[in-house]
């Protein structure tokens, strides 16, 4: 009879948890707020962004996810500088949520909840690179080499949210009737967020299989020496 193969340690397999949350979120919420969006007032428009969703009936959607999101990153832990970059992260993704971007014709309450909003989620996309870039391509001796699919996955999905981000911003320069038309700022956030969703996703498993020790084949008995 083969030898059980180990269980992972419970911490493992809250940390793979917690980063496929995040990762899955990420990735499902542009698809759910479009969507959601077209089925729920039945007509198939875009709008200004992922935020403007707030001013919508799927604004639920949108507090929710981000608050989730933000739960799972405060509840992340792994290593010193992970758990500190988490957990701003996800304050500043509740941030986000509770302080929505501003409407059409805000007041001027609403301009300074816009801008914080802005901020918060400005900073938040960079912390986001931060893991793709930094804290994914670092030496971890808790994780055995070989990582699949390797760190220039994380380092293309780290330039792409920080891309995003600029050319979400240099999208202001562009007219009000082309902006209105394409929609730049939604599709940089939505690529961002889809790019920070998959990085995530991808990296849950090294931690799992990190904690797998590799098995030990069994050494195979001599074969008698033929007279």
């Amino acid at each position: 009879m083969s030898p059980e193969t180990p269980k992972p340690p419970q911490d493992a397999v809250t940390v793979r948890r917690l980063r496929v949350s995040v990762g899955a979120v990420g990735i499902a919420l542009p698809i759910v707020l479009t969507a959601g969006y077209a089925l729920v007032t039945g007509r198939p428009a875009l709008l200004d962004s992922l935020s403007g969703y707030y001013h919508s009936p799927m604004r639920d959607v949108f507090v929710g996810s981000m608050c989730a999101i933000g739960v799972f990153l405060i509840s992340y832990r792994h290593r010193r500088p992970d758990d500190l970059i988490s957990t701003i992260a996800g304050v500043l993704a509740i941030g986000v949520a509770l302080f929505p971007t501003a409407p059409g014709d805000p007041s001027g309450t609403e301009r300074v909840v816009g801008v914080v909003h802005q901020v918060c989620a400005a900073v938040l996309f960079l912390l986001l690179a931060v893991f793709c870039l930094v804290l994914f391509t670092r030496t971890d001796p808790t994780v055995r080499p070989d990582p699949v699919p390797g760190n220039g996955f994380y380092r293309t999905c780290g330039y792409v949210i920080i891309a995003a981000i600029v050319l979400a911003v240099a999208s202001n320069v562009l007219p009000d009737d082309v902006r209105d038309t394409l929609r730049p700022v939604l599709w940089c956030e939505a690529v961002a967020v889809f790019a920070f969703g998959a990085a995530w996703l991808a990296r849950s498993d090294a931690i799992f299989r990190a904690a797998h020790p590799p098995r030990e084949e069994t050494p195979r008995p001599a074969e008698p020496a033929v007279s």
